[in-house]
């Protein structure tokens, strides 16, 4: 499954070079133009990661990572900043920031520590484990009560997207989009159908589920 980079900039061309340059890399990419839309578009879509340019309308970068982190501890987030002040770059790392680089940047470096942060950040998280459940991320395996259970790929993807985001009601086209990709020709009826698997699988009660919900008229909610 395709990482996303969401990238809150107002430079134009510093935005399509940096589109171009990721999607190239394989990242799926959501892009932003200012301060409230990046904050928008990291609540809706959730993003891997972060590309955050500090002078923005609307809302300062300052700003963003200062709401984004009071709801979000975790998602990493690397300032790309013209501001190369020392000051800056304190008060942003105070902030939350994970990393800072400042403008004029090379492509190859950005990409590095982007990949540099996305690696810690998987680190960090390398299981979970809910119920009789255990996700082993590295692996890439599903154990129910210790033993491995019969999964594919798209399942277990599914899966781990819920428990990357407990809590958080998600409608079946947002599923579609960050598990499936905007490249899957698929319907959200496909959704339905992995998610009554998952449950036939994982679920003490299929009928009953207590880890993946139904929130009536919305889609799905993860509950760990």
């Amino acid at each position: 499954m395709a990482e996303t980079i969401l990238v809150v900039e107002d430079d134009p061309s510093i935005l399509r070079g940096l589109q171009m340059n990721l999607g190239l890399e394989g990242f799926r990419l959501v892009a932003a133009r200012d301060g409230e839309e990046g904050i928008k578009f990291a609540r809706s879509h959730r993003p891997d990661l972060i590309v955050l340019d500090l002078m923005l309308p609307k809302r300062s970068g300052m700003d963003v990572i200062r709401e984004l982190r009071a709801a979000d501890p975790e998602t990493p987030i690397v300032v790309l900043s013209s501001k190369d002040q020392e000051a800056d770059k304190v008060l942003a790392l105070s902030l939350g920031a994970d990393d800072y680089v400042t403008k004029p940047f090379g492509v190859a470096e950005l990409i590095a520590r982007i990949r540099a942060a996305l690696r810690r950040r998987r680190r960090s998280k390398p299981g979970a484990s809910f119920g009789a459940v255990t996700i082993d991320v590295e692996a890439r395996r599903i154990l129910v009560d210790g033993a491995e259970i019969e999964a594919t790929a798209r399942e277990f993807d599914l899966l781990n997207f819920f428990h990357l985001h407990p809590g958080v009601a998600f409608t079946r086209e947002q599923l579609m989009q960050q598990v499936w990709g905007p490249d899957h020709f698929g319907t959200v009826r496909t959704v339905d159908n992995f998610v009554a698997r998952l449950r036939s699988k994982i679920e003490a009660d299929a009928d009953e589920p207590k880890h993946i919900e139904t929130v009536r008229g919305i889609g799905y909610r993860f509950n760990p």
